[in-house]
């Protein structure tokens, strides 16, 4: 097969190409290794998976693996939730979890994930053991279908019930039942029968779409972007009683949000105003985490309320190791990752759908109300992304483009440059461009931020035009 690589959320491949039972089993028996190596083999394992074809199957194999090498393994009885997987690792003092997903990705892709004891995704020092274990001939050599397992190291478990009594002590339902007719799209993942549950349990008025199991995710990658939500939008703005849409990704770790005039309210500003509504309205201390790819308009609500930043590479597990450390009242990325201080150190789209229907209750006025008061306050920050796919000539030229910066953008001289994740421009007005490479196709992620559209616009125009001259 070929070399296993763990990206920032695991292993992920086609179905029936790469993502095989054969492979599986390869990196199953690594993460075994792995987790006995490491002392966890009686504390056992959660195995989960999302709603794509043949997770049971795999999850199953899964199970039988742990049982055959002594490891414990805990088996959800449906699909289930990534950030409900994180909560099963500390509830049950799990040496880790394997979850079967793909996340956003499209149809075809599955995944494996691991997170460790502490219950976010792995850092880099644990996938690269779980990688080297993988690729090594020895793994290669010892690797078949578990043959004799003790059944008894298999228990099935239903995480649901203890999950959602969490969530009573971390979200005002009162708040949310104060913003009205609300409209739910779990995208055919996972959240059906948690996000959907827990709002009818507390008689909270809905309009539910997409809550069947699909595989195919309806025909769109299962992201809450707004290209691929085209039908949920269309029902906010269409339903005049509908004060907000509310959705989540494939296994419910990221969230989608549409205000009440069916307008896509792009995570970048979710996160900046429910740091504002956390600290000013809840009274939540401690810092917030953002990735170096998102907007500075965090920044802008921190220093107006003397919060400390911090910034991370792309990728959760940075964050969430915050979150362990209880250092950080709230943490996400432009990626609609999010979570809070006390809660999971894992993306949470349940979550943040909950809070985000919370403030806008207890607010009492729109999102895009909500944001245009805070730009009052602290300034219009505008963000944007785009994946730039690079001629082989200019892929092989890249790293060296990124030690020959010009010395402006735009006009704008460059003041700072920062190199956490990907080549960073702190631009002479506060604006910004970050050029983040693809670890696996050739394509150029520009980010780019300023304070007005057509001064973005400027900005993102000279960063492209850099990345493409000969």
């Amino acid at each position: 097969m070929d070399r296993i690589t763990f990206g920032t959320s695991g292993w992920r491949g086609i179905l029936a190409d790469d993502f095989t039972f054969a492979n599986v089993r390869k990196v199953l028996q690594a993460i075994a290794d792995h987790v006995a190596a490491t002392g966890g083999a009686e504390q056992g394992v959660v195995v989960g998976y999302d709603t794509r074809f043949m997770g049971e199957r795999f999850a199953c194999e899964a199970a039988r693996l742990f049982a055959a090498a002594g490891i414990r393994a805990y088996l959800c009885d449906r699909d289930v939730p990534t950030p409900v997987i994180s909560y099963t690792i500390l509830a049950k003092k799990a040496a880790g979890a394997v979850n079967f997903t793909a996340s956003h990705n499209p149809f075809d892709y599955n995944g494996i994930k691991f997170s460790p004891s502490w219950g976010g995704p792995a850092l880099p020092e644990t996938t690269r053991d779980i990688e080297s274990r993988a690729n090594s001939a020895d793994n290669e050599g010892r690797v078949a279908t578990p043959g004799f397992f003790n059944e008894a190291l298999i228990c099935e478990i239903d995480p649901r019930e203890d999950y959602l009594q969490d969530l009573e002590g971390k979200i005002d339902f009162d708040a949310v039942s104060k913003c009205g007719l609300l409209a739910v799209n779990p995208l055919y993942g996972t959240a059906r029968g948690y996000l959907d549950e827990v709002l009818r349990r507390h008689g909270i008025g809905m309009r539910v779409v997409n809550d069947a199991r699909d595989p195919y995710f309806g025909g769109f990658p299962p992201e809450p972007s707004e290209r691929n939500i085209s039908d949920f939008i269309g029902l906010v703005r269409g339903t005049p009683e509908i004060r907000l849409g509310i959705a989540t990704d494939g296994d419910a770790d990221r969230y989608g949000i549409v205000d009440s005039d069916g307008c896509y309210i792009e995570p970048n500003y979710i996160l900046a105003l429910l740091l504002d509504y956390l600290v000013r309205v809840r009274k939540i201390g401690g810092g917030v985490a953002r990735s170096v790819a998102t907007t500075q308009l965090v920044d802008a609500v921190a220093a107006r309320h003397g919060v400390e930043v911090f910034e991370t590479p792309v990728g959760f597990k940075y964050i969430g190791e915050l979150i362990s450390q209880d250092r950080i009242a709230i943490g996400g990325e432009e990626s609609a990752g999010l979570s809070i201080r006390g809660h999971v150190p894992e993306k949470d789209g349940i979550l943040a759908c909950l809070l985000v229907a919370e403030m806008v209750g207890r607010e009492g006025i729109s999102l895009k109300q909500l944001l245009d008061r805070l730009y009052g306050q602290v300034g219009r920050f505008v963000t944007r992304r785009e994946n730039i796919r690079l001629s082989p000539e200019i892929a092989q030229g890249f790293d060296g483009r990124m030690t020959a910066l010009p010395g402006e953008f735009a006009g704008l001289r460059i003041k700072d440059i920062i190199r956490l994740d990907g080549t960073k421009c702190i631009l002479e007005d506060g604006s910004w461009l970050l050029f983040r490479k693809s670890g696996t196709e050739p394509v150029v992620r520009l980010y780019g931020e300023a304070g007005s559209d057509d001064k973005l616009a400027a900005v993102m125009k000279a960063g492209r035009e850099f990345l493409l001259e000969a």
